[in-house]
């Protein structure tokens, strides 16, 4: 999983590249423009995984400075956030008025549950954000960028934990959106009764026993009228994330008029090259553009 992760991340990035810059109106009311700068491992958190890295860009400002928030994959378990280090460049080239923060949380396993810790440390670093808006002169506005466990988690916090309605776009590569979905509880095909059965075991909760959980920490079924803006991309023959999780997720947001756009690759796995990255780039480019 991890490397069809690390694939899709890093092709991501490179086709990023041919993207044309977008510019937006910049507030000339600072006295002093600011320079380009950056900050790498910044702590939020005791432990040693908390910490982020932070872009931002020359002469920007808390009114119109928004961020994208790159959210890595791992199922849960593994990943860093250099995984995702080529996607935060490219984005700084593509939206060189945006700071880009690229962040650690930390990681699960047997006995240490993702739900709640991942969420929360989600939530710390918004709010570790919003404490230094002034010193690093960004606004209250945030996109999240994930890719499979990244993507779940991204939707999962926009939907269900963004109390101060402050993320504004949600992108979702491969994420699950759905551990209630038949194509998990009953699958008989290898990967999807892995990634169920992983579920199963980080958590420590047995589905049968308790299946509210698994409702709780599915953007399926806790997203509500109020969610961002989301885009959706999915594998037709993907053997970890089944294709009813992008269906069903794009169902549920039209059902309740939250604007989104959805695109299976009917022929792609867990992460796709060539002419359908191409697309995906052309159309995540283009929902940024619109909704962000």
């Amino acid at each position: 999983m991890k490397k069809m992760f690390n694939k899709i991340t890093y092709l991501l990035s490179i086709s990023i590249l041919f993207i044309s810059i977008t510019s937006c109106e910049k507030d000339n009311s600072t006295e002093t423009p600011l320079e380009k700068t950056e900050f790498k491992d910044v702590v939020y958190g005791e432990h040693q995984q908390q910490k982020y890295d932070i872009y931002l860009p020359k002469d920007r400002n808390t009114t119109s400075t928004k961020v994208f928030i790159l959210i890595h994959g791992g199922g849960w378990i593994e990943g860093d956030k250099k995984d995702m280090n080529a996607l935060a460049t490219e984005l700084q080239k593509s939206y060189p008025d945006y700071a880009v923060v690229n962040i650690n949380y930390r990681l699960a396993s047997i006995g240490n549950s993702p739900f709640p810790m991942q969420i929360d440390d989600i939530k710390s670093i918004i709010a570790a954000l919003k404490q230094k808006k002034e010193e690093y002169q960004i606004s209250n506005q945030y996109a999240l960028i994930g890719t499979s466990a990244g993507a779940h988690l991204s939707m999962l916090y926009a939907y269900a934990h963004d109390s101060n309605n402050e993320i504004d776009l949600v992108a979702s590569i491969v994420g699950p959106t759905n551990f209630t979905d038949d194509a998990y509880v009953h699958s008989t095909k290898p990967g999807f009764k892995y990634i169920f059965a992983l579920i199963q075991q980080i958590t420590g909760v047995n589905f049968q026993n308790n299946n509210d959980f698994f409702i709780n920490v599915s953007p399926y079924h806790v997203v509500t009228a109020s969610a961002p803006p989301t885009i959706l991309f999915y594998g037709g023959l993907d053997n970890l994330v089944p294709e009813s999780q992008g269906k069903d997720m794009h169902t549920k947001l039209d059902q309740l008029s939250v604007t989104n756009e959805f695109t299976l690759y009917a022929n792609e796995g867990h992460g796709w090259e060539g002419e359908n990255l191409f697309d995906t780039i052309t159309k995540l480019r283009a929902f940024i553009n619109t909704n962000f």
